[in-house]
């Protein structure tokens, strides 16, 4: 993440922190609202508009620039302990998932069957933990990146296995919103490398679409799952009749 989206994300995380709206900075700049979510997503806005915003959200630039610089590289990996922590509370495992996408207390309180006192609880074992850092007013201040990446064979994803992978996939994905392809072929190693880099990169673009919806309303954003998966693997009745029945190792 680029210095200027360090600032845009940190500016937007204060706007959320005092409830002001995409509309709100929309009507104090004499923009259009899609000009502010274009200007917040792509980064590119004009020290004029920054300062303006800052204004509007109560915080000197000066405070905020420091504040994005002394903020440590977010944790892209969990320890075994933070990862078996989250799954003994299944409460705590929905408030971390929450707060890393944007959600404030009262949001999560109001869509959930959870009391704010039980939220806060579970922020202070986040911040025990070092996902995130408790601020004043339960503002939270995230030190894990949103889309941080289980450990291979780690509690997580043995959990993943176990409990949502099935749950997840029992669907002919054929609702709305739903989406599945299924693809195949013959390919060089180097190619299934170019593969796994582009899924990659595909992962990275779902995230950057939660960033630029991170201020819309509950009520136009929807929670999604997708799975992205490549390996070398053919179908087992193709395998029977091959004449030596064993797999090519990659």
């Amino acid at each position: 993440m680029s210095e200027t989206e360090l600032l845009l994300d940190r500016l937007k995380g204060e706007l959320r922190a005092r409830g002001i709206t995409y509309a709100q900075v929309a009507g104090s700049l004499g923009v259009s609202e899609a000009t502010v979510k274009r200007m917040f997503s792509r980064g590119h806005i004009t020290l004029d508009r920054l300062e303006a915003v800052c204004q509007l959200a109560g915080v000197r630039l000066a405070d905020l620039i420091e504040a994005t610089t002394e903020q440590p590289a977010a944790i892209t990996a969990l320890a075994p302990e933070q990862e078996v922590r989250l799954l003994e509370d299944r409460k705590l495992l929905l408030v971390t998932f929450m707060v890393l996408n944007g959600w404030t207390v009262g949001e999560i309180v109001e869509t959930f069957d959870v009391t704010e006192p039980e939220i806060i609880r579970r922020l202070a074992t986040l911040d025990r933990l070092g996902m995130i850092e408790l601020l004043p007013g339960n503002r939270v201040r995230r030190l894990v990146a949103r889309n941080f990446a289980w450990r291979k064979n780690g509690p997580v994803e043995r959990f993943f296995e176990a409990e949502v992978k099935r749950d997840f996939l029992d669907s002919r994905f054929a609702q709305p919103g739903e989406h599945l392809r299924f693809a195949g072929g013959l390919l060089s190693r180097d190619s299934i490398l170019r593969m796994h880099q582009a899924i990659d990169e595909l992962t990275g673009r779902l995230d950057a679409f939660v960033q630029a919806d991170l201020d819309l309303p509950k009520s136009e954003k929807f929670g999604v799952g997708a799975v992205f998966a490549l390996r070398p693997w053919e179908l087992p009745a193709f395998v029977e009749l091959r004449r030596e029945p064993t797999r090519k190792k990659f």
